[in-house]
């Protein structure tokens, strides 16, 4: 059966293929609020996801072979990680099975009727949909909502909502095997917040070009009563403004909404800040997001929604409620007074902004990065020597081999011995060891209390959070 954009009346079966992936595992609570029967499959199944998916009860059958489909669903939703050569792939291009891909599922069923609010950026994406819907919500506009990540404040990372406003991370990766194009083409933005353009994704992206054009096709879907809320001291941001047909406004520092640091509380771990617009307070809040890249995320989020009418007052509840993001500066455990940090950090933009906010959330405490290279980015020699300055904030450094690297090319490849070099030639304590048990018994031994360890992998870095957090409780039981 050929590709479909539409979606059968529950209670039909819907099958999707790489429930695991955040966006996927979301689609899949919606469906099933929805009065949907939801199955699944995935390879590499970890939390958080694994623990989210296990809370609704969806089954998950194992890789992705040709006998998962033998249910005979309904509607097969196929997810990016899929490639047209897996078995399970083949069997249903074989089949008479109709088929779609999760965006385009979501902006057909979900958003053609409600104001769409579409984050879409190198960095930042998942906090600040997070944060802008939490605000939505505080404020009683009972947002639907679509996070790349798991929300404390949420008890799923997606609803439909029961209000006019859809806030939805807009991913620049490809939708799907048989469309090559950026996710948020299909959401059908209103409203487009736009945080930050760089190279990333070098799976699917030749150079900085091909990924300022795919950003474009998210300006040219926006209609001329749309808004663009940019990040206006971003070169790469700005060189697409032209291109936009609707208004435009920009944010950041000496933008038409900036804002300032007031202070961090490094006991309480939050951070009070101040919001302008063109230059007047707009209101000072109280948040647990911390840092500078946090301070914007959180202005584009005002700007967000102010422009749906929530006054700036009621913003001040919404900020001091605000519970965080899993794998977000998540703190997992404090044994022996040694903090573990877990947080998503890959790219060397993500890498330097996450431990100097880190820096700022602990003060002077020691602070290693454990960082595993594992996106097609990282894993190869593209940043190999921008990375060395992302470590300046931290002072003991331990940097993971390549996860999987035998998929990149040799002359491509990452390499963790020059990190190490580099970091030791700026200052910094660095060393690279060959797996996940040498590295947690290495730090567990050398960690000391009021350490903070922060654990930056986009994966689940062999269970090595886990591990750790074991290991510091046998060195340091309780009593």
């Amino acid at each position: 059966m050929p590709l479909v954009d539409t979606v059968p009346p529950p209670p039909a079966t819907v099958h999707l293929m790489g429930i695991c992936g955040t966006a996927m595992g979301a689609l899949a609570g919606m469906l099933q609020d929805a009065g949907y029967t939801v199955t699944g499959s995935d390879t590499g199944i970890y939390p958080p996801m694994s623990d989210y998916l296990a809370s609704l009860g969806i089954p998950i059958l194992e890789g992705f072979v040709a006998s998962n489909l033998d249910h005979t669903p309904d509607l097969v939703v196929v997810g990016n990680v899929i490639r047209q050569a897996y078995d399970e792939a083949q069997a249903l291009l074989a089949r008479d099975l109709p088929y779609t891909s999760m965006p385009s599922l979501l902006g057909a069923r979900w958003l053609d009727d409600a104001h769409s609010i579409v984050v879409a950026g190198t960095h930042g994406k998942t906090t600040t949909t997070a944060i802008t819907a939490w605000l939505l919500d505080a404020a009683g506009r009972e947002p639907g909502f679509l996070i790349g990540g798991i929300a404390k404040n949420f008890p799923r990372t997606a609803r439909t909502g029961a209000g006019a406003v859809f806030v939805v991370e807009g991913d620049e990766y490809d939708t799907a095997f048989f469309d090559k194009r950026p996710k948020f083409v299909h959401y059908r933005a209103d409203t487009a917040i736009l945080t930050s353009v760089e190279f990333d994704h070098a799976d699917i992206y030749a150079d900085l070009d091909a990924v300022k054009a795919s950003f474009r096709l998210l300006l040219d879907g926006l209609g001329t009563d749309g808004c663009l809320i940019a990040r206006g001291d971003d070169p790469n941001v700005r060189s697409l403004l032209e291109h936009a047909r609707c208004a435009v406004q920009t944010y950041g520092p000496g933008q038409d909404w900036d804002g300032s640091i007031d202070g961090v509380d490094t006991d309480a771990g939050t951070m009070t800040f101040t919001v302008r617009h063109k230059g007047a307070e707009v209101g000072t809040y109280t948040s647990m997001l911390v840092g500078a890249h946090n301070l914007y995320n959180q202005v584009a989020a005002v700007a967000a929604v102010v422009r749906q009418g929530v006054a700036p007052a009621d913003l001040e509840v919404g900020f001091a409620t605000f519970e965080g993001i899993k794998r977000r500066q998540e703190i997992l455990g404090s044994p022996g007074e040694v903090t573990v940090v877990d947080d998503f950090a890959h790219h060397p933009t993500a890498v330097r902004v996450t431990l100097r906010a880190l820096r700022q959330r602990f003060g002077g405490r020691r602070l290693w990065a454990v960082w595993e290279p594992r996106s097609a980015t990282s894993r190869r020699s593209i940043f190999q020597a921008q990375y060395a300055a992302a470590f300046d904030a931290a002072d003991r450094v331990v940097v993971a081999p390549a996860h999987d690297d035998g998929r990149t090319p040799a002359d491509e490849r990452f390499d963790a011995d020059r990190l190490v070099h580099d970091l030791t030639a700026r200052g910094r304590e660095a060393t690279t060891l060959p797996d996940v048990d040498a590295i947690v018994a290495t730090v567990a031994a050398q960690a000391l209390p009021h350490d903070v360890i922060a654990v930056l992998s986009n994966g689940g870095f062999g269970g090595l959070h886990g591990k750790l957090l074991a290991a510091l409780r046998a060195r340091f039981p309780e009593g």
